[in-house]
């Protein structure tokens, strides 16, 4: 898939069900979700890609 930026991950399509490896995947529907939340509530930037981070580890 190559490298994704971190505001680019909500618009993903997201897998029809999570792999739950220890570090998802960027179309995990629990990452996708995360990030629209994060988008949601206005965070951008440097901010956003903390965030992508922390989602893939959950």
């Amino acid at each position: 898939m190559g490298k994704v930026k971190a505001s680019k991950v909500s618009s993903l399509k997201p897998k029809k069900k999570c792999c739950r490896s220890k570090t998802r995947c960027l179309r995990c529907p629990y990452v996708v979700a995360k990030m629209k939340k994060y988008e949601a509530a206005g965070v951008s930037g440097g901010e956003l890609k903390k965030c992508l981070k922390k989602a893939r580890a959950a």
